[in-house]
C-alpha cells in the first residue's frame, strides 16, 4: 500500500476512535442521568446506533476539516492546493492548522509546514 493511503486510513481510524470514545463516555454517563437498563447497551438497536454515531462523527469531522482548509486557502495560510502533485504549504501561524492538516491527511494529500 502507498504511504499516502496508509496515512489516510490512519487518519480515518483516529477520527472514528475518538468519536467512539466520546460515544462511550456518553453511554457511561447515561445510566447516571436517565433510567436506562444495562441490557439496553447490548441490544442490536444500540449497536446500530453506535455505528451510526461513529460514522456521523467521521463525516462531521471531515466537513469541519474541509471548512477549515477552505478558510486557510482564503486567508492565504495554505498555498499550492491547485496542484495535486505538489504538497500543500501550510503557514505555521495558521489558526486552523491542526484541522487543515487533518483534512489533508483524510484526503491523502501531502503537506509541508512553511513560514508565512
Amino acid at each position: 500500500m502507498k504511504p499516502a493511503t496508509v496515512d489516510m486510513l490512519r487518519a480515518h481510524l483516529m477520527v472514528a476512535s475518538l468519536t467512539a470514545m466520546g460515544a462511550e463516555v456518553l453511554a457511561c454517563l447515561a445510566p447516571l442521568v436517565l433510567p436506562v437498563s444495562q441490557s439496553a447497551f447490548s441490544s442490536m438497536p444500540f449497536r446500530l446506533l453506535a455505528i451510526a454515531v461513529i460514522l456521523s462523527g467521521v463525516i462531521v469531522t471531515r466537513q469541519f476539516a474541509h471548512a477549515a482548509f477552505e478558510l486557510a486557502l482564503q486567508g492565504h495560510f495554505a498555498t499550492g492546493a491547485n496542484r495535486r502533485s505538489r504538497p500543500v504549504a501550510i503557514a505555521v501561524d495558521c489558526p486552523w492548522r491542526w484541522l487543515v492538516i487533518l483534512h489533508l491527511r483524510l484526503t491523502g494529500r501531502a503537506f509541508v509546514l512553511a513560514g508565512h
